[in-house]
Formats: C-alpha cells, structure tokens, sequence
C-alpha cells in the first residue's frame, strides 16, 4: 500500500483525508499545496487514500470497491459491484482497514474528509459540537451545512467514525466547477482554522 502522510504523525488532533474516491481530485492537490508553506503543521494529513482510483480515474480503488461504503458500521451492505459496491465484507479494503488503525490509535478530536462535487459542509457525530465546526466551515467557503447527504449512505466513513464512535466527522463537498486553485485560499482558512482546533 503506498499511501503518503503529512504532518503531525506523533499526537495530532485532527485528521484531514483526500481522494476517498479517485474521481474527486481536488483533495490532493490542496492538502499537498497547504503542505509546502505549512510543513510544520499539527494536523495529520492524507493527501490521497484512494491512489488506484485517482490514476485511472475512478471512484472505486483497484478491486472495484467504493472505500467510503467499506467501512464496518452497522448500516453496511455489499451491495451491487459499480461505483457504490461495499466490498466482499466490512473493512476488505486495505485503505479503509488503514484509516481505521488512525482513527483508533489518535483517537482525533474531529476529521475532515474532503470530497467533491455538492458544494456543502456535512457533518456526522460529535453532536452540537459537530454542528458548530460545520458552520464555522461553513462561514469560511460559503457552502450550506447538512447533517444528511441526501441518499443512503451504507458504510461510510461518517456513519463509522462520527455517528458509531462520535468523533465529529465533517465531509467538505467541493466545487467540481470552481478551479482548485480558486479553493486555495478557501480552504487553507480551514485548514488554519482546524490546526487550533
């Protein structure tokens, strides 16, 4: 598994994870670009999980598997192989079993995952405290917060780590028709926001 990490790798508060799904690019190239001018930062930074999908393209990794349905909350199903299928069984995956092994041994006070392209910060677990970071992400990009994606999310990674283990997981759905390098200055204020956090 070749799956890069940034940043604090001894006692960080907050994990930021891009390119869950290889299709949705723009993670990557914001977390590597924060990177250059922040290499001291405090948070935990992946700018790619999803490394097979991003070269060719896809939403699935290499065995076809969407990781953020892999994950083994109680709503997981297999479902239909596509771009939705949630693997053979819970956690097959070897990106989602690596997610999980962070999760569980720095125990994070919240986690950003960045996706594209609905233009909205949603957010799972962490009650009050989840809603607030949403809206102060919110404040910063421009984006409406929702506590529901609007479709059935079976074994994904909010319902895993926000609901299941109430870590406050924040899901920011970027713009695919704004540039990336228009994101930039965006979300680096969130990133600078969350390394105080």
């Amino acid at each position: 598994m070749d799956i890069q990490v940034l940043g604090n790798k001894t006692n960080p508060s907050v994990i930021v994870i891009g390119v869950i799904h290889g299709d949705e690019p723009q993670g990557e190239y914001l977390i590597k670009e924060y990177f250059k001018s922040h290499t001291n930062t405090a948070l935990l930074m992946i700018p790619c999980l999803n490394k097979t999908g991003y070269e060719k393209g896809t939403r699935t990794n290499i065995n076809g598997v969407d990781l953020n349905r892999n994950f083994p909350a109680k709503n997981w199903v297999a479902g239909d192989k596509g771009n939705y299928y949630g693997g053979g069984s819970p956690a097959s995956e070897e990106e989602t079993r690596y997610v999980m092994s962070l999760v569980e041994k720095y125990n994070p006070k919240t986690i950003l995952t960045l996706h594209s392209p609905y233009k909205v910060v949603n957010y799972d677990g962490g009650g009050e405290e989840g809603k607030k970071l949403a809206e102060k992400i919110s404040a910063i990009i421009g984006y409406p917060i929702s506590d529901d994606i609007g479709y059935p999310t079976p074994g994904s990674f909010g319902t895993w780590a926000g609901i299941e283990r109430n870590i406050p997981v924040i899901t920011l759905e970027l713009s695919e028709d704004t540039a990336v390098k228009e994101l930039k200055m965006p979300v680096f204020k969130i990133f600078e926001m969350l390394e105080k956090y």
